[in-house]
C-alpha cells in the first residue's frame, strides 16, 4: 500500500513536544524523516520520563512523538559534519526546526542560504512567540504561553488566580499547524517547483485557538465566558460526577426535571427562561444535588440524554483511555522499542480511508541511523 507522503525526505531539527509531533505526522504518513540531533545527548525529551529512564528504559514522552522516524546526530558547528548536514539539505524537501529565531542562521543554516542549494526545500521554522517583534528571542515552554496568550485566566472558576491546563496544548496545537503548513508548501510547489518558508508558533496558535473569544473582545469590549451562558453544571452521582450542559436548548431545566421525574422547577418566576437560569445555575445545582445523588451516573446520562439534555460522565484519564470508544476509534497503537517489549501510544487521530496512517518504524535509539543514511 503507498502512503500519502511516499518519497517525501524530511530534516527534523527539533526537540521536546512541537516540532517533534509534526515530525511524526507526516512520518505516519509515509515521509522519511531524518531526526538530527545533538551529539551524546540528543533531544532532551529522550531523558525527561525518569521512571522509565531509571529502568533503562525507552522513555514514554520521547516514544509518544518520535516513531517513524530514523536518528543521526550531527554536531553543526563542525566541519564534517556540516558538509554532511549540507549534503543532506540538498536532497530534501522539507527542513523543520524549532531552534529560537537567528539560531540556525547564525550557523549559516538559513533559508535565504539553503534556498540556493535546494529551490525545492520547504523550510520549517517552529518558535515560541514568531520570527519578528519584542518577544522573538525569548525562549517558548507550554505554560510561559498560556501565561501570555489570556488562557490561563481562562481556566480559574474565580477568575481571582490563574491556573494551568495540565497538558501542552500550545505544543500540541502548533505542531498540528507547522504539519499542515509543511503539506500546504508542498502542495504548492507541485505548480510552482519552488518551496518556500513556513513559519508558526507556540503564542499565535494560542491566540488563534480562542478565535471566537477574540470576535467578541476585539469588537464589542467583552470576553465570552462559555461556561457562564447556560445552565451549565456538574452533579455527583452515587458513583461518581457527571456534566450537565444547558446548551442548545430553550428550557433546559425543563428538560432535566422531566428526566429526574421531578416537577417542572422551569414553572418558579426566577428560573423561567434559560437566561435567568444560566445565572441561578449554582441555586439549580444546589436543588438537583440530591435527586442525582440517589443514582449512578451512567442512569443521571441515560434520563437526561433520553430528554434531549447535554450530559456525559466525568471521566479519569485513565478511565478515557479504556473507554471502548477510544478503542473504536483506534486511538491506541503498539509502537515496537528495540530492547523491550511494544509500547502502547496514542496513535494518529485522522483516518484516511485508501492510505492511512501506518507504524513502520518504531522510535529510533540515539545516532542509529547515521551510517545508513550517510551511506545513502
Amino acid at each position: 500500500m503507498s502512503a500519502v507522503l511516499d518519497g517525501v525526505k524530511v530534516l527534523e531539527l527539533c526537540e521536546v513536544f512541537q516540532g517533534p509531533l509534526a515530525g511524526q505526522i507526516l512520518g505516519d504518513f509515509g515521509a522519511d524523516v531524518i531526526k538530527i540531533e545533538k551529539p551524546g545527548k540528543g533531544d532532551s525529551l529522550r531523558h525527561s520520563d525518569t521512571v522509565a529512564n531509571a529502568q533503562g528504559k525507552m522513555g514514554g514522552y520521547f516514544a509518544a512523538v518520535n516513531r517513524n522516524k530514523r536518528s543521526i546526530c550531527l554536531n553543526l558547528k563542525d566541519d564534517h559534519d556540516r558538509e554532511f548536514f549540507l549534503k543532506l539539505a540538498g536532497e530534501a524537501d522539507v527542513l523543520m526546526h524549532n531552534y529560537r529565531p537567528g539560531v540556525l542562521e547564525r550557523l549559516g543554516f538559513g533559508y535565504d542560504v539553503l534556498e540556493k542549494i535546494n529551490p525545492r526545500l520547504v523550510y520549517a521554522a517552529a518558535s515560541g512567540f514568531g520570527e519578528t517583534g519584542p518577544l522573538s528571542g525569548m525562549a517558548g515552554q507550554d505554560f510561559l504561553i498560556q501565561s501570555m496568550s489570556g488562557l490561563s485566566w481562562k481556566t480559574t472558576a474565580s477568575g481571582e488566580q490563574p491556573t494551568f491546563i495540565n497538558v501542552p496544548i500550545a505544543d500540541y496545537t502548533s505542531g498540528v499547524l507547522l504539519a499542515q503548513g509543511i503539506l500546504l508548501a508542498l502542495l504548492e510547489r507541485t505548480r510552482s517547483g519552488r518551496g518556500q518558508q513556513v513559519n508558526v508558533s507556540l503564542f499565535s496558535a494560542l491566540i488563534s485557538m480562542q478565535t471566537l473569544e477574540a470576535s467578541t473582545q476585539l469588537n464589542y469590549d467583552y470576553e465570552t465566558h462559555w461556561y457562564e451562558r447556560a445552565l451549565n453544571f456538574t452533579a455527583h452521582a452515587s458513583d461518581g460526577w457527571l456534566s450537565v450542559i444547558g446548551f442548545f436548548r430553550d428550557n433546559p431545566l425543563q428538560l432535566i426535571c422531566k428526566g429526574l421525574g421531578l416537577e417542572d422547577l422551569s414553572l418558579r418566576p426566577e428560573w423561567s427562561d434559560k437566561h435567568a437560569q444560566a445565572r441561578n445555575k449554582e441555586a439549580i445545582a444546589a436543588h438537583l444535588a440530591p435527586h442525582f445523588a440517589v443514582l449512578t451516573v451512567q442512569q443521571c446520562v441515560d434520563k437526561l440524554q433520553g430528554q434531549g439534555v447535554l450530559a456525559a460522565p466525568i471521566l479519569s484519564f485513565e478511565e478515557a483511555l479504556a473507554h471502548p470508544q477510544t478503542r473504536e476509534n483506534g486511538l491506541i497503537t503498539d509502537v515496537p522499542v528495540e530492547g523491550q517489549d511494544d509500547m502502547r501510544l496514542v496513535a494518529n487521530p485522522l483516518r484516511l480511508s485508501r492510505t492511512p496512517a501506518t507504524v513502520r518504524r518504531g522510535p529510533p535509539a540515539l545516532g542509529s541511523h547515521r551510517d545508513e543514511i550517510l551511506g545513502q
